[in-house]
């Protein structure tokens, strides 16, 4: 029996200078920005409050049970073994992945990217001096499994030879990964990582692998982390993982990551990257917190991916029956639910997204932000109450059987 955490219970995040609730009108229910509603683990709350009575707030050494907790917990969770030496800290996974394109690529690079995807991922490339590079993922339809048989769940595919092509490409020498893929919810297997680290290598690839959303799987799956895949094979590409307990936890505001960099070279050129960005001193709760939800916060995370699951067996049924056009992504992991609207409308995106704040006082996130294979599709942030889930949903049913 999990403990019980009361993920029911309403916070009032207005007022707060929220990013996800403040942005708005009063009246608009925001389902965007990957930002959970719940409060954090209690022992989050403790470690934290502990550290805050110490009054003095000033700059942070790293202790040597911050990189155990990480090391035991991949450990114990995936079975992967990280050596301390390999792990480098920063402020977050976007600031991670800037720091490792920064040491690796030159000017004019392609990096390659499986899209749609998440939508930093384009201004890490450009802001590298590098052209984004997508690929699309293939869709299908299946209107008989996923979580709820009813409606009709939508299957992402890796289109290989559109991969491979890319990879081989002279200028390419990155290829950008979410792992699991937001936001399609994709959690990609074993054979998928060794066949990309396979191309990888062939290639002379540098593999960047963004992991942050990595323990937010549907109950009875677990992620597989890239690098212990990539390890077992007999000539492994060159590559870096990014990893934080931020989504996980609900702590993105104490800005804190790790880098995972076997690679010696590659790791002391990142690391000459990070401290050239100023980017190497750490907030103090961050460290705490990380300590925290890697020793202690196993049960509320679990407790945490059940109801969230729940609301997404929910939200599919909802949507099946009042609106049983969509199709709905297959969510194996993250909380964000990836939703097809063409056969309803062929509004673009972003005017629809506009159009159910200003009308229908709903915030969704449109799909041509995450590439132009996002266009047609919304995405909808779960992780929230039970209770928001139905009203957001509830309104937008309601416009679009208004306005469709």
């Amino acid at each position: 029996m999990l403990p019980l955490f009361n993920f029911d219970q309403p916070i009032e995040r207005r007022g707060t200078r929220s990013v996800k609730w403040d942005e708005e009108s009063q009246d608009v229910l925001p389902l965007w920005v990957a930002d959970m509603d719940f409060a954090t683990a209690p022992c989050i709350q403790n470690a934290i409050m502990q550290r805050a009575m110490h009054p003095c707030y000033g700059y942070t050494l790293v202790p040597d049970e911050y990189y155990e907790a990480i090391i035991r917990w991949f450990w114990s969770r995936h079975q992967w073994h990280i050596r301390r030496e390999e792990i480098l800290y920063t402020i977050g996974v976007i600031t991670a992945i800037a720091a490792i394109l920064k040491a690796h690529v030159q000017q004019g690079d392609n990096v390659v990217i499986l899209t749609p995807v998440y939508n930093c991922f384009y201004n890490l490339i450009r802001n590298a001096g590098c052209q984004a590079l997508e690929v699309p993922l293939l869709c299908e339809a299946d209107a008989s499994t996923g979580i709820s048989a009813e409606g009709s769940t939508l299957h992402f595919t890796i289109d290989w030879k559109a991969v491979e092509a890319a990879l081989a490409l002279e200028k390419s020498t990155v290829l950008l990964l979410s792992n699991p893929h937001n936001p399609v919810g994709r959690v990609w297997t074993a054979d998928e990582l060794g066949r990309l680290g396979k191309l990888c290598s062939t290639h002379d690839v540098l593999l960047i692998s963004d992991e942050i959303h990595n323990e937010l799987t549907r109950p009875g799956t677990l992620y597989v982390p890239a690098a212990p895949v990539l390890e077992e094979m007999s000539v492994r590409p060159l590559y870096a993982v990014c990893t934080s307990p931020s989504k996980s936890f609900n702590t993105a505001g104490l800005q804190n990551a790790n880098i995972i960099v076997p690679d010696a070279e590659l790791r002391r050129r990142v690391d000459r990257a990070i401290n050239l960005n100023e980017t190497c001193d750490v907030n103090p709760f961050g460290v705490e917190a990380t300590i925290a939800a890697y020793n202690e916060g196993l049960p509320w995370l679990e407790s945490l991916c059940t109801y969230i699951w729940g609301n997404y067996a929910w939200a599919k049924q909802f949507l099946a029956r009042e609106l049983p056009l969509l199709k709905v992504a297959d969510l194996q992991a993250t909380y964000l639910m990836w939703v097809d609207y063409r056969d309803y409308m062929s509004m673009p995106s972003q005017q629809l997204s506009r159009r159910l704040i200003d009308e229908a006082k709903v915030w969704f996130a449109a799909g041509s932000i995450y590439g132009a294979a996002g266009e047609g599709f919304l995405r909808i942030n779960l992780a929230t109450t039970r209770e928001t889930v139905t009203e957001a949903l509830t309104r937008f049913a309601e416009w679009v059987r208004t306005n469709c």
